[in-house]
């Protein structure tokens, strides 16, 4: 029998509801009875409906920012010996002489955190903030260590955080993405198009990717415009004829999740394309709104715009945004090896008052009461010189930072050592960033898995424990 078109949304949306996207929904009507509605949830109640993450593509340099460290004053210029026979090395140079930061250090706040005068802004909210001071990476190669802090893995394939999100837990609307990612405006980040992957996960939870500053922000959404006879009417005939035929399809292929995650990356196409015009639209903004974000300014015009396009996109019911400082290559980003006054001082120049503009206009709208921002990076920055006042990769430690809703405020957790060289107290992973981020939002980093290639995959990969020393 040839269906009609109500059988075939009856088709389309049993083969939709199959997955975690379906407990998904089992999730949302169970949200006010606050049951367990699927078993990837820890039972407790979430304090997180959305996240927005900060990358900064490149090894953003701990002891140029937010790890103070006397010794590289004191020793400036001499020869770096960690004593005990430690072997110094470095990725791509010969180690050099210990080198103090360039910026002026203060405390700031009334927790007293040290903060560089390269982040005048982001000082001013150190209260708001509880800081991983103790990161560690295994890898100081960019490609790796960035697929690690995004999806938990060293190789190429596996989900972003933000595909994992989605797959789990859906967008909070029908009409935006549950995962969007905004690259910088100069290129795409080390690991292109592959940091925003689904992976192995339904092909739908990947990034939806958001070009700012291009003509079309988003690829596809539009006919060319060279087709006059692509109507509004055309297009939902077509659509039509397509559900049909995809319901026809999936009826003889009842296990096969790649149509349905093709089919519900056509619907939510559909439906961007009616929202993404006032979505992108920033016209609607205040002059107050748009200055808070530097839109006036050509060093922050770009990254603010991103800031406030992720504060919408969370606004609409966006799970997970990202918002990329810096494209991946050796320049324009904190891949700083040769000139750090400089090339540093330019990357948070353009990333600071965005930042705090973000946080602020969060707290002001009252959506960091289930918001949760984060600010990370792949690795961090040796305390030595590369050539005069270059500095190294360093996966020794690093430090990443988070704020909003269920964060204790104004907290450090870990401590590098005296260098800033290797982490030395308390140290944390990238697991354990990812594995903090699912608690926050409900979720089990355990128990939420994936088969795949036979074997029961996750986020954290087995690896990986809930950071309960920031926790409020």
């Amino acid at each position: 029998m040839t269906p009609t078109p109500r059988h075939a949304r009856r088709a389309v949306l049993k083969t939709l509801s199959s997955g975690l996207g379906g407990i998904a929904c089992a999730l949302l009507a169970a949200e006010e009875a606050g049951a367990a509605a699927a078993p990837f949830l820890h039972g407790g109640k979430p304090r997180v409906k959305r996240v927005v993450e900060l990358f900064m593509t490149g090894g953003a340099s701990q002891c140029d920012l937010f790890d103070y460290k006397p010794q590289l004053e004191a020793l400036h210029g001499q020869p770096f010996d960690p004593g005990a026979g430690k072997r110094v090395e470095a990725s791509i140079s010969t180690p050099g002489a210990l080198m103090k930061s360039p910026f002026a250090w203060a405390r700031h706040g009334e927790c007293g955190r040290w903060v560089s005068s390269a982040l005048p802004s982001l000082s001013q909210h150190v209260d708001q903030m509880a800081f991983l001071m103790a990161m560690e990476s295994p890898s100081n190669v960019h490609g790796p260590a960035s697929y690690l802090q995004t999806s938990g893995f060293l190789l190429p394939g596996f989900p972003a955080a933000g595909a994992w999100i989605s797959h789990a837990l859906g967008s909070l609307a029908d009409n935006i993405p549950a995962y969007v990612t905004l690259p910088d405006a100069r290129g795409l980040p080390y690991n292109g198009r592959s940091a925003f992957t689904a992976g192995f996960l339904p092909a739908n939870h990947q990034g939806t990717v958001i070009q700012a500053s291009a003509p079309q922000p988003i690829s596809h959404l539009r006919p060319p415009s060279d087709r006059t006879d692509i109507t509004a009417a055309s297009r939902e005939e077509g659509l039509e004829v397509l559900r049909r035929l995809n319901a026809l399809h999936g009826e003889t292929r009842p296990g096969d999740d790649r149509l349905a995650a093709r089919m519900a990356s056509y619907e939510l196409a559909a439906r961007l394309q009616l929202s993404a015009p006032e979505l992108l639209d920033l016209s609607s903004e205040t002059a107050e709104t748009a200055k808070l974000y530097g839109l006036d300014q050509p060093e922050t015009a770009d990254f603010g715009r991103r800031c406030l396009l992720a504060r919408r996109l969370l606004e609409r019911g966006a799970r997970f945004v990202q918002v990329w400082s810096g494209p991946g290559g050796g320049s324009l980003n904190w891949d700083n090896h040769t000139d750090i006054p400089r090339e540093l001082g330019a990357a948070a120049k353009g990333m600071d008052q965005p930042a705090a503009a973000l946080l602020a206009d969060l707290g002001r709208l009252g959506l960091l009461d289930d918001t949760l921002l984060v600010w990370t990076t792949e690795f961090g920055r040796m305390p030595f010189s590369q050539g005069s006042v270059g500095r190294d990769h360093n996966g020794g430690t690093f430090v990443s930072w988070l704020a909003g809703a269920g964060i204790r405020p104004g907290v450090a957790y870990g401590e590098s050592d005296e260098w800033s060289w290797k982490a030395d107290r308390d140290v944390t992973t990238g697991y354990d960033l990812h594995a903090t981020i699912l608690w926050l939002l409900g979720i089990d980093h355990e128990r939420l898995t994936a088969r795949h290639s036979g074997v029961d995959r996750r986020l954290t990969d087995v690896h990986g424990r809930v950071i309960r020393e920031i926790l409020a």
